[in-house]
């Protein structure tokens, strides 16, 4: 039986800090992570060449994973932790997954027992749950998936993450129409159905081998509408569209630890401050040292309430100051000692709110994903907790009232931006109260103009 938050787990916004949540997780070689202090997660990928058979992609794997723990011991780090991203042949043959973990986490024991170092393995098989240009969200590749997952465990990955795909067919087609029913139904209504489906089977797996079911991200959808936004000259979609994407994927995101999922939350899930403020498991997040992967305006501002300092992927070659790996995890776990040393001193809070001004009036984006702001929309998800429709339309109105409220001289918008912004409230106040009417409207909707929605097969309605 799934339990639907309807409440928030921290009192009041400024109890939001980084390396600190309510509810921490252990690793099997002593990294805790939400405990008190924060640690780098270094994300990384193979070349493409590497992927042409499990013998090179395996030796791949091998010596990335050792790059980055000989440079966290030469440069003297206490702890750190690797994420390893699934490419598709990964978790389409699970065996491969499963002994590219393996292989990881015998040189992690290694290093934890001759140096001590802390340290984590996250593995997120990829989402292959698709047939060209159809979602096959039920059925034999889900199988493979979860073989993926039990492969992976059984190999030592401490955390099992996912970036989920469920609902994408419908915010490809709304996010090019501005149309935000349809991004609360894709999103907050598809995505979380889909959540809990595949979280549930998650948390059974890492209950099954010892493991923990960490966390998802709305990678598909509202990472999609944050790039189409793309900087501050870019008119292909409005950032005051992209953050209402974003507040709604909140709510979808929390159905993944409604089913399960403990945390840490995956690291370019930017919605992940307000989930944070709901559920108080830790989270991983990235930004300015993700620009290996994309650029996004808030690349300060997110590390405010973050447990684990990702990079994003970066691919595998040499840098003049070493490997790839090696270069970015040093850069990862400089900022994390910046962030346990302002903890040590008592200056943490200091250092957020740093952080957060550095980035909170750059865009609207950052705006409401600053912490204050943030709570603010994890209240409003919280309130009708137990009803997806209504926590998602609840977030999306509460992304619009934070903007209008903003103060005008510090948060500028274009005309471009608040035009749609007003056509986006009055969207929402056009919005029926009632989550069967809305449910049952776009699944007629949909079935009609998008002709990929397949309902029955992969939401069982």
């Amino acid at each position: 039986m799934v339990k639907r938050y309807t409440s928030m787990a921290y009192k009041a916004a400024d109890d939001m800090i980084f390396g600190k949540s309510i509810y921490p997780v252990k690793a099997e070689l002593g990294l805790e992570v939400g405990a008190g202090y924060v640690t780098a997660e270094v994300n990384y990928a193979p070349r493409p060449e590497a992927g042409v058979s499990k013998e090179k992609l395996v030796s791949e794997y091998r010596r990335l994973t050792t790059d980055i723990m000989a440079r966290a011991v030469q440069v003297g780090f206490p702890a750190v932790s690797l994420e390893t991203e699934h490419v598709e042949q990964m978790t389409n043959n699970p065996t491969w997954g499963g002994e590219i973990a393996h292989v990881q986490k015998t040189i992690l024991e290694e290093y934890h027992e001759e140096y001590g170092i802390k340290t984590a393995l996250r593995h997120t098989p990829g989402d292959v749950r698709e047939n060209r240009d159809l979602l096959a969200l039920i059925g034999d590749k889900y199988d493979v998936l979860m073989e993926s997952f039990e492969a992976v465990a059984d190999g030592g990955a401490d955390f099992l993450s996912i970036e989920t795909m469920g609902g994408k067919e419908i915010l490809d087609y709304a996010i090019l129409r501005n149309d935000i029913p349809g991004l609360v139904y894709s999103i907050g209504c598809l995505g979380s159905i889909d959540m809990t489906m595949i979280w549930s089977d998650i948390r059974k797996i890492a209950d099954k081998k010892g493991r923990i079911a960490a966390g998802d991200t709305d990678c598909a959808q509202a990472n999609t509408a944050m790039f189409i936004a793309g900087g501050l000259l870019d008119k292909n979609l409005a950032h005051t569209i992209a953050i209402i994407a974003r507040a709604i994927s909140a709510p979808r995101t929390l159905a993944g630890y409604e089913a399960g999922a403990q945390g840490p939350g995956k690291d370019c899930g930017y919605e992940n401050t307000i989930v944070k403020s709901i559920t108080g498991c830790p989270i991983a997040q990235e930004g300015k040292t993700s620009t290996c992967a994309h650029s996004d305006v808030m690349g300060n501002l997110v590390m405010q309430c973050c447990d684990l300092w990702s990079n994003e992927s970066v691919e595998y070659h040499g840098e003049f100051g070493g490997t790839s790996v090696q270069c970015w995890s040093e850069t990862l776990n400089y900022d994390a000692a910046m962030l346990n040393v302002a903890t040590e001193t008592g200056n943490a809070k200091l250092l957020r709110d740093m952080l957060v001004l550095s980035d909170k009036y750059r865009d609207p984006q950052g705006y409401v994903l600053a912490y204050d702001n943030a709570y603010k929309v994890g209240q409003a998800i919280v309130k009708n907790g137990d009803d997806l429709y209504l926590r998602a339309k609840n977030a999306a109105i509460s992304c619009v009232d934070i903007l209008n409220a903003a103060d005008s001289k510090k948060l500028i918008m274009s005309k471009f931006e608040k035009n749609a912004l007003a056509d986006a409230k009055a969207a929402l106040d056009a919005m029926t109260d009632e989550s069967e009417t809305f449910m049952s409207d776009c699944l007629e909707k949909y079935k009609a103009e998008v002709a990929v929605f397949r309902p029955d097969a992969n939401y069982k309605f």
